[in-house]
Order: structure tokens, then C-alpha cells, then sequence
């Protein structure tokens, strides 16, 4: 409960001031899934809000345990990974809490991880299912327009992108991007060799969620 209490007290402080120092941090999970894929990704993705944003985010980026009272220091948690993911009933219950509690999670597949993913977060809300987000839903039209929605920047299995949203009592608590992985997108340009326009698009709607979501705690 004190943790819970305090992330209330943490974003109460985000609406307060006009700037603020604050971080993202990267979820580490249990289930030998590699959690740690994608190093550069999460602090490009902060170095391109603090450009193009004009926030003023911290820019070392933790690593924490699902199960730990710290993930309620970090309004931002992020997930990735290839394989396999589980949490146990305490992790679950922790990630329960931090995410009804105000904080927010986003998870990239990095190709593998849907088929863990489900069932892993079915343990944190066995009373919700991912839907996919239209196109109109506002993570699509902040800074950035996205009019058909995410950006296809790795191929994958040739499926359309899609985001998939957990919701809870009208908050989008969960943000998952499926068949395109904004995470690689993120990553420095010479890990993946991609195109500098798809470098470019994944980081817009990076920055776009970064957006949406701190908008959201006025």
C-alpha cells in the first residue's frame, strides 16, 4: 500500500511542476526470455523526447524486477524480448498494483514473445483481454500522425502492425505493438541496418506513447 500510495504522490508531482526530472525504466522478468534485448532502444527513445519533445526526462535508463517495490519509482516500464516471459503470483500482483496505481507498460515484441506475453499479463488482469486500438485512438495523433495507425518497421511474419491495448476503467494501462517491434526500430541505426525513415517513424511513435501517456496525468 505505501508503495501504491507513493507512485499517487509521484504523479501528482509530474502535474504539479512544468518541468520535472523522471525516468523510464526497462522490466526485467523471469522465464529465461531475453528482457535485455535491445539495449540502445528505451534511452534513444528518451533522447528523441527530451529533443523533439522538449521534455525533460532522465536519460539513464534502469533496469528493475517486476517484482519490486522500485518499479513504482518509474512512471514508464518497458518490455521486450524474443521468448519466453512469466511472473509469479507476487510479480503479478506487484504489476497489478503499480499499473491501477497510475504507472504504465509498454511491451515490444521483438518476435516470439505474443504467446508468453498473453497468458503472463492474463495473470495480472484475468479480468481483461487485449484489444486492438483503432486507428482514431489518440496514441496515433499526438505530435506525430499516424493516420493508419503503427508503423510496419520490421517484417516479421508479413502481418499488418498492430497495437493492442489493456484498458482499465477507461485508462489504457498496457500499450503492445505486435508484428512491427518499435523496440528494434528505436535501437541505434547500425544494429538492425534499417532504413533511416523507419528509424525515424518508430521513434515518432515512441514518441507519440511518451506523449499520450504524460499528457495523461494532468
Amino acid at each position: 500500500m505505501r508503495a501504491l500510495l507513493f507512485l499517487v504522490a509521484v504523479f501528482a508531482g509530474f502535474a504539479a511542476q512544468a518541468q520535472g526530472t523522471y525516468q523510464l525504466a526497462v522490466l526485467k522478468y523471469n522465464g529465461g526470455g531475453d528482457w535485455y534485448a535491445n539495449p540502445t532502444a528505451v534511452p534513444n527513445l528518451v533522447k528523441f523526447c527530451n529533443e523533439q519533445l522538449g521534455m525533460n526526462i532522465n536519460t539513464e535508463v534502469p533496469h528493475v524486477e517486476v517484482g519490486s517495490p522500485d518499479i513504482f519509482n518509474y512512471p514508464w516500464l518497458d518490455i521486450t524480448g524474443h521468448g519466453n516471459i512469466t511472473f509469479s503470483p507476487q510479480e503479478a500482483r506487484n504489476l497489478r498494483n503499480y499499473l491501477l496505481g497510475g504507472g504504465f507498460l509498454h511491451v515490444s515484441d521483438n518476435y516470439g514473445i505474443d504467446k508468453f506475453l498473453r497468458p503472463a499479463m492474463q495473470l495480472v488482469f484475468p479480468e481483461l483481454e487485449f484489444v486492438e486500438l483503432p486507428f482514431s485512438h489518440p496514441v496515433y495523433h499526438q505530435k506525430y500522425d499516424f493516420p493508419k495507425g503503427l508503423p510496419k518497421i520490421h517484417e516479421h511474419d508479413g502481418m499488418p502492425a498492430q497495437g493492442f491495448g489493456l484498458i482499465w476503467e477507461g485508462r489504457l494501462v498496457c500499450f503492445y505493438d505486435h508484428e512491427t517491434d518499435l523496440g528494434d526500430g528505436w535501437e541505434d541505426p547500425d544494429v538492425h541496418n534499417d532504413p533511416p525513415e523507419l528509424h525515424r517513424k518508430a521513434l515518432q511513435m515512441g514518441a507519440n506513447l511518451v506523449q499520450y501517456v504524460f499528457n495523461g496525468v494532468e
